[in-house]
């Protein structure tokens, strides 16, 4: 048997929405400790920056960059090595109250974290809302990178691309997450350049990463969404040897109720 002596190693990202760092703080931990991904994106951490537990995750042998607002929303970055530079929020001279994109330079590689608005109802301002963030991410990304960049987009979309990505497309078919507005706005910015690599690993599967607290047993009845993304452009999808949705944490005591999400590299 002949041993290489440099195996190629993959390269690990994952997202998680935890609804809350601070109460999900022992779950996240214990799922780094397990997976040891070479970057954590999370979302709705519902803190301040100066509240964030960079210690823990320091002790944990990560780096963090953080975007934080008071109770809502919050998105932050974990590296293992510190990112080279860090960017927030769109800084095209628009009004931006509240705390939804981060992106990292790691590795030679942009990390785009984003927690796309969840839009509340089709009939709501915040639905418009909704999409014009969109359309504004499009417009954030053309004016920044390049499809042929090694670029990473992740993060909660808030959406569910196709009908296999939800628990029962005929009844959901218009409801917000799965609208058809929602869907042609995500496709749009995907148009840019990007390939969602869960979908092109795995075109037939039906797996979720959202399960709703407001419908009970969702869980355990499996009446969920795929609402959280890995995004990259053609450079990372070529090399993109897994993504799957780990939803053991979605199970473990004081859930988010969303689970992580993570993708494999080889570069």
């Amino acid at each position: 048997m002949t041993i290489k002596e440099n195996p190629t190693m993959p390269w690990k990202l994952a997202t998680f929405n935890v609804n809350g760092i601070r109460a999900r703080l022992p779950a996240v931990l214990d799922w780094l400790q397990i997976h040891q991904p070479e970057v954590l994106c999370l979302q709705e951490i519902k803190c301040q920056d100066k509240d964030f537990p960079f210690e823990p995750f320091r002790e944990a042998g990560y780096s963090a960059g953080v975007r934080g607002q008071k109770a809502y929303n919050g998105v932050a970055i974990l590296t293992k090595t510190p990112p080279a530079e860090i960017r927030l929020g769109f800084t095209d001279g628009e009004p931006e109250e509240e705390a939804r994109l981060i992106a990292g330079l790691t590795e030679g590689i942009w990390v785009v974290n984003t927690y796309v608005p969840q839009g509340r109802d089709p009939a709501d301002p915040a639905f418009k809302h909704k999409l014009n963030f969109l359309a504004r991410l499009k417009k954030w990304f053309e004016r920044n990178f390049e499809p042929e960049q090694p670029l990473i987009w992740t993060g909660d979309f808030n959406v569910a691309p196709e009908p296999i990505d939800v628990f029962d497309p005929e009844r959901l078919d218009g409801e917000v997450g799965f609208h058809p507005d929602e869907r042609r706005a995500l496709n749009e910015v995907k148009a840019w350049g990007f390939t969602d690599v869960f979908r092109q690993l795995h075109p037939d599967q039906r797996q979720f990463s959202f399960w709703d607290y407001r419908l009970p047993r969702s869980f355990e009845k499996n009446l969920g969404w795929r609402l959280d993304h890995i995004m990259t452009t053609k450079p990372l999808a070529e090399v993109c040897r897994e993504c799957s949705i780990d939803d053991g944490p979605r199970g473990w005591p004081k859930p988010s109720d969303h689970t992580p999400v993570w993708a494999e590299f080889d570069l």
